[in-house]
């Protein structure tokens, strides 16, 4: 029995995680912790094989939590489950004594199976990190150009796959809106009044999860919606 604890800021995402690890064979969460300081006090009372956690969290940030652990309790593993895809956190938390890095979009295939990895005291970088970082040496090294043109190729169309879906109304807007067009413009162009642009404006958003225009033209692009 793999015992898992699980370490974020987000009790939602706890719940969700716990959820998920409920049903499969063989694994078990032990305990839940809001932060890092809060983890090290469960540890030090409940046993765990391998800890789940986020790098940006409140009073201990993963950088500071994973020293802690790693010198007091050097039997459990950590695997690394964050939003952060750069290759400095990704380098950082490693060099600190986590075995596995995955991130938060990863399936639930992926995930499980990282824990498992790190449980046997293996390694485990998730795809779209390992692809990210061989792309990243791919425009630094000379290499054959139609490699570089497929890895390229290949990388978006898993970018493409992860996309959310638009209806055909939404990828509309989305195409006016990389334009330039403001809400009242992209309504005169559709012939729509400008209440159900704004609607539609703010369903893309909530689905894309974009803070702003310019992070939704960013989404966009790299996930092959638009050009």
């Amino acid at each position: 029995m793999i015992r898992i604890m699980l370490a974020d800021d987000h009790a939602i995402l706890r719940e969700g995680i716990r959820a998920i690890l409920s049903q499969q064979p063989g694994m078990q969460v032990v305990g839940e912790a809001g932060n890092g300081q809060v983890l090290l006090e469960l540890l030090a009372t409940t046993p765990a094989n391998v800890v789940l956690m986020d790098v940006n969290m409140p009073v201990l940030d993963g950088f500071a939590t994973i020293n802690l652990l790693r010198s007091r309790f050097p039997e459990v593993r950590v695997l690394v489950l964050s939003m952060l895809d750069h290759e400095s956190y990704v380098y950082r938390m490693l060099q600190a004594g986590a075995l596995g890095y995955v991130l938060k979009n990863s399936d639930t295939t992926e995930i499980t199976y990282a824990i498992r990895t790190v449980a046997a005291g293996r390694q485990f970088l998730c795809t779209e990190i390992g692809l990210n970082l061989l792309y990243r040496s791919v425009q630094h090294q000379s290499v054959a150009p139609e490699a570089a043109e497929a890895l390229s190729a290949y990388r978006m169309s898993l970018h493409r796959n992860d996309a959310i879906e638009l209806s055909g109304r939404e990828m509309e807007v989305l195409k006016l809106i990389a334009e330039g067009l403001t809400n009242a413009e992209i309504a005169e162009q559709l012939f729509a009044s400008k209440r159900t642009i704004e609607t539609h404006r703010q369903n893309i958003i909530e689905k894309t999860q974009a803070k702003n225009t310019a992070a939704l033209i960013r989404y966009a692009m790299s996930h092959g919606l638009i050009e």
